[in-house]
């Protein structure tokens, strides 16, 4: 016979079963697409410089919902087949939505696809938004988003993830220093810009890594049918199309859909967000390749390919619960001073009422705009999906903010979806301020203040920690064996270069001694393969123009130099290709120092003091990387290239005792700085062995 408390104990257990389940969250997922195509014809079509008119659809163009709910938090986001959404475009289509369903409006994300060819909802640079458009999208986002939540249903969650690096590549590339353009406002300030690499004698290198990652977040029912699959990828767009289109971004959803129907009657909805691209493009100029020479069709078949294979191995959860997260960041816009503001407003009172007819008129019209506006408030979200999470940029930044975030984010699966809440044009990393060229130029297509990415970064991330209750990881690139190999050998200082941002080089040795970068210098770009990284991508910085300096204080009279370099000059256009290191306090006035560089045939020169300058016999190619070390000992300065087995170079040097600062990437008068990339920088306090060099 059971006693009272043994009674009770099995009375209890099915109670805590009941309530145990009811604290797991019931994950609902709701989606719809509504179209959004234009009912009036012509519409004004955004995406270029000046005002363009569409009178055809050539494909239908649409808003793409998805609403998720826990029990707890009710979240929606809407992807919507347009270039840029203004702010004010957004509120009012979260508010509309809110009023006619139970979404709040700090929990609804929209953004744009950034097709070029759609209509104008927001004005930028030549062209206005379009009157008769903008309420018909406003009310068809709401729709889009009610829509999805009446279709809320139990569901499950998985994120997918693959690479496709032939289908993404840099378009803002640098320009040569004697091939420097001038900006809308007559001055020379263009170092680097959107598809400069057309002519690849023109350039020095890309000013920035990609991110190759195509992401899914996809949605089943508890008996495994799709509902949703919510897909990212950095690429700006595919182009070529005539207006009305939703360029690849519409094309890729519809063949995924009908991939995940199976040629069964579903509502299932594919959704393309657009990543961090501001400078991203899908053309490789420097490795063209056929993905992305073909058609638009051809290129979507491809990263559809992709898209499956990842899509087949997404394992799901059924019991994923909500978070999100919503700041508004203050920022200011770059105004005109005086002198400015007065030249634009000459031009502006000469146009009247017209709209510009050129590049001069739209830049002069945009000083007067923003010298009205003064600043503005971006959104700024962070969303969890179980251990999912999602974070947002207003409009255009590039690919390294979106690496930035992904890389410390307290979840490695995360998704930044830009173009986002609003509209504030490209938002640059601020060292890509100082190399000019169309994405930094004062306007509403890019005129926040320059120190605005950090900030969203900085802020993004803190949304990050918030929804996820996590603090942000700390980006770390463990040191593969090479690297190893050159820790064991003690040096002075060993900078990695695999920061991702200025000003300070992190010595990772035991010693802890900075190296400084100037202006001029950019980063995150793809560094020497091999075995220096643990991890499947090596990173290094980009010289163009700028410098690196390091203060050794007294080394002795022994020491050693070890660094990968690769030029991004053409051969035989200047007399020194380019100085990469250099001691030389005093510049051009000096009689010591030793300067370390490439000549015009691409060998290795060597020159110590006012001497002349004595080359090497390799040729080391233009966009080839060069192990190279110099070592100084018993009065000789040696330079030595890996895979050789003697000294490229030696020269007697006597007594003198070099300066204490060097410089990597240029001398000290800045005469032929290299223009390049410079990374795993070590210096030793002795001169390394022959077999220590580059190992065995």
């Amino acid at each position: 016979m059971l006693s009272f408390r043994s009674l009770l104990a099995l009375l209890t257990i099915p109670i805590l079963c009941f309530f145990g389940q009811i604290a797991e969250a019931e994950l609902r997922v709701g989606a719809a697409k509504i179209d959004i195509s234009p009912t009036q014809l012509p519409v004004w079509v955004n995406g270029g410089f000046l005002p363009n008119r569409a009178n055809t659809i050539t494909t239908r163009i649409h808003a793409r919902a998805i609403v998720l709910d826990d029990g707890k938090e009710r979240i929606g986001i809407c992807v919507v087949d347009s270039c840029i959404l203004a702010r004010q475009l957004c509120d009012e289509a979260k508010t509309l939505a809110a009023s006619s369903g139970e979404l709040s409006e700090d929990r609804i994300l929209i953004s744009a696809t950034h097709t070029h060819t759609a209509p104008s909802s927001y004005g930028a640079l030549g062209t206005d938004p379009d009157p008769t458009y903008v309420p018909l999208l406003r009310q068809k986002i709401a729709e889009a988003l009610l829509s999805a939540e009446k279709r809320l249903q139990p569901a499950k969650v998985g994120w997918g993830s693959a690479r496709a690096d032939n289908f993404t590549a840099l378009r803002r590339w640098i320009l040569r220093p004697d091939r420097v353009r001038n900006d809308p406002f007559g001055n020379p300030t263009v170092r680097a810009t959107m598809h400069a690499a057309k002519n690849l004698d023109d350039v020095t290198g890309p000013t920035g890594p990609e991110d190759p990652e195509l992401s899914l977040i996809a949605f089943q029912t508890l008996s495994g049918e799709p509902i949703a699959v919510l897909s990212n990828f950095s690429m700006h767009y595919f182009g070529g199309q005539k207006a009305i289109s939703a360029d690849y971004f519409g094309l890729y959803c519809q063949q995924l859909e009908e991939f995940l129907s199976n040629e069964k009657d579903s509502d299932v909805v594919a959704v393309m967000s657009h990543g961090c691209s501001g400078d991203i493009w899908k053309k490789d100029y420097m490795q063209p390749r056929a993905e992305t020479d073909g058609s638009v069709e051809q290129y979507t078949v491809g990263l559809l390919e992709i898209a499956r294979k990842a899509y087949e191995a997404i394992d799901y959860a059924p019991d994923a619960d909500l978070a999100m997260a919503q700041a508004e960041l203050r920022l200011k816009y770059r105004v005109p001073d005086a002198q400015r503001l007065h030249w634009a407003e000459q031009i502006v009172e000469g146009m009247g009422d017209r709209a510009p007819k050129n590049q001069l008129e739209v830049y002069a019209r945009e000083q007067v705009i923003l010298h009205q506006r003064q600043s503005t408030e971006l959104v700024l979200q962070a969303i969890r999906i179980g251990d999912i999470a999602i974070t947002t940029t207003a409009n255009e930044t590039y690919a390294l903010t979106g690496l930035k975030l992904k890389s410390q984010s307290p979840r490695a699966k995360t998704m930044v979806i830009e173009l986002a809440n609003g509209g504030e044009g490209y938002i640059p990393p601020p060292e890509q301020h100082h190399l000019g060229g169309y994405n930094t130029w004062a306007a509403r297509s890019a005129g926040l203040e320059e120190r605005a990415e950090p900030q969203i970064v900085a802020t993004d991330l803190k949304l990050l920690e918030e929804v996820t209750g996590e603090p942000r990881r700390i980006y770390e690139d463990e040191p593969g064996k090479e690297a190893a190999r050159l820790l064991d050998l003690h040096p002075v200082a060993y900078w990695r270069m695999n920061e991702f941002a200025p000003p300070v080089a992190r010595d990772v040795s035991s010693h802890g001694l900075s190296a400084y970068y100037e202006p001029g210098v950019v980063f995150f770009l793809d560094g020497p393969n091999g075995s220096f990284s643990a991890s499947a991508q090596n990173r290094c910085a980009h010289f163009a123009g700028g410098r690196m300096q390091f203060d050794c204080g007294a080394l002795g009279d022994s020491k050693t130099i070890l660094m990968s370099i690769w030029n991004g000059m053409p051969l035989g256009v200047r007399d020194v290709t380019g100085w990469f290191l250099s001691n030389d306090q005093d510049g051009a006035t000096s009689a010591s120092g030793l300067h370390l560089g490439l000549n015009r045939a691409g060998k290795l020169l060597l020159q110590v003091g006012h001497k002349a300058p004595v080359a090497g016999k390799q040729v080391i190619p233009r966009w080839k990387w060069a192990r190279v070390a110099l070592r100084v000992s018993d009065g000789e300065a040696s330079v030595f290239l890996a895979g050789e087995s003697s000294p490229e170079i030696t020269i007697p040097i006597g007594q003198a005792r070099l300066p204490a600062t060097w410089f990597f990437g240029g001398r000290a008068d800045n005469r032929d700085n290299w223009e390049g990339r410079l990374d795993e920088i070590a210096v030793f306090s002795r001169a390394l062995a022959a077999d220590e060099l580059f190992g065995k």
